[in-house]
């Protein structure tokens, strides 16, 4: 059952009306087995792809591959689906590139998000998304899961994601980590 609300609704939403719940989720940290255990510990029935690039570099993570990962999904019973239209464009993946190599920093150790990135996301990707229709896809039944790359939320675009959808719909989000 998928049930959408808008701002207002927030306010108003009576205790028999339950708000979508959303975690998120990253590559970073896990292999396929613990990945798939903390999605089923989370009651994960669908996960949402916002990566633009739905592959991972090095063989520790060829599980996360866009096929290989629909393929494990698949067989744990959740469903997937692609949000290409919420992934940062290759431009502002390169602007945050540039700044973590200001801070000396690599992808993969990176632990927050430059402020430019931030402001440029939420004005040219976010502004402009149908966050709507993605909304009445998730499901009151169980959880729905936004998926990226990086292990840490703060340093990934799905916690802006996140914290659009919860206080734009009143959707409670909650931000897993590896073991």
């Amino acid at each position: 059952m998928a049930l959408s609300f808008g701002v207002e609704d927030c306010r108003t939403m009576s205790h028999r009306e339950q708000a979508p719940r959303v975690v998120t989720i990253g590559v970073y940290g896990f292999d396929a087995e613990s990945f798939l255990q903390c999605l089923e510990r989370a009651d994960v029935r669908l996960l949402i792809d916002v990566r633009q690039r739905r592959g991972v570099r090095g063989s520790a993570y060829a599980w996360a591959n866009s096929r290989r990962l629909q393929a494990a999904l698949s067989d744990a019973h959740i469903a997937y689906a692609h949000h290409r239209d919420l992934a940062p464009t290759t431009e502002l993946r390169h602007l945050q590139y540039a700044e973590d190599d200001r801070l000396g920093v690599g992808k993969r150790s990176r632990e927050k998000l430059a402020t430019e990135y931030v402001r440029r996301y939420e004005n040219e990707i976010l502004a402009r998304a149908e966050l709507t229709s993605l909304v009445q896809q998730l499901s009151t039944e169980g959880t729905s899961a936004l998926l990226c790359v990086e292990r840490d939320a703060e340093a990934c675009h799905r916690s802006l994601i996140a914290r659009r959808l919860a206080s734009q719909f009143c959707v409670a989000v909650e931000h897993l980590q590896p073991p």
